[in-house]
């Protein structure tokens, strides 16, 4: 996973609650179990106006002129600005994986889903809530300045905006270290290589019917 520490990105403000993960990227996309190719289906129903499927060019469809990410200033976007209970719905990790393949690192909401929430760190995506009145502070800012942008600085648990506004967050200590150093959980055991091996090793030795 890349490594999240200090990340400032332009942010494309989705001023909705209750955002579900059928609305994230609808069912007909759950076919594949790749985690790219997600990208262009994010949102799928709000982007475009025509219905789409993993066999159907996007570029053929009609874009919805009146969606967020359809609207050239925020092109280029790594920081999605939500509202309460992001990621609701269904469990699908492909969500996550749509989100992180159009290029967002992280959404800003005052809530997530659980499900949403524990699959976003599993895949190296930050759910960063914050208070309701902060997310209303950035969504006040955010529709003054066509290039608004935020600085999510993780080690220092903060974000700050071009305007001078700073929030402090929450995040669980081993969440962060992972998000820091890149480690999902196939990456943490991994660097208990060394030891899987000897064990293994010795395995074969003292159980060698297992291994037959």
């Amino acid at each position: 996973m890349q490594p999240f520490t200090i990340v400032t990105g332009k942010v494309a403000p989705l001023d909705r609650a209750n955002v579900d993960t059928d609305a994230i990227i609808p069912k007909q996309y759950l076919k594949s179990i790749k985690k790219t190719g997600f990208g262009p289906f994010l949102f799928d129903d709000w982007r475009y106006l025509d219905k789409g499927d993993l066999d159907i060019d996007p570029a053929t469809r009609r874009k919805n002129p009146n969606f967020v990410l359809n609207d050239a200033k925020y092109a280029g976007s790594t920081v999605l600005l939500a509202r309460e209970n992001f990621g609701c719905g269904s469990s699908r990790e492909h969500a996550v994986w749509a989100l992180t393949d159009y290029g967002f690192r992280a959404v800003i909401a005052p809530s997530f889903a659980d499900i949403f929430f524990n699959n976003s760190f599993k895949n190296g995506f930050f759910p960063l809530a914050l208070k309701e009145a902060e997310i209303d502070a950035l969504f006040a800012e955010s529709a003054s300045s066509s290039e608004f942008a935020l600085t999510i600085d993780l080690p220092a648990q903060t974000v700050s905006t071009p305007g001078g506004l700073k929030f402090g967050f929450e995040i669980d200590p081993f969440r962060k270290d992972c998000l820091i150093r890149g480690l999902d959980e196939i990456g943490l055991t991994l660097q208990h290589a060394d030891a899987i091996r000897t064990y293994e090793a010795k395995r074969r030795i003292d159980a060698p019917w297992l291994f037959a």
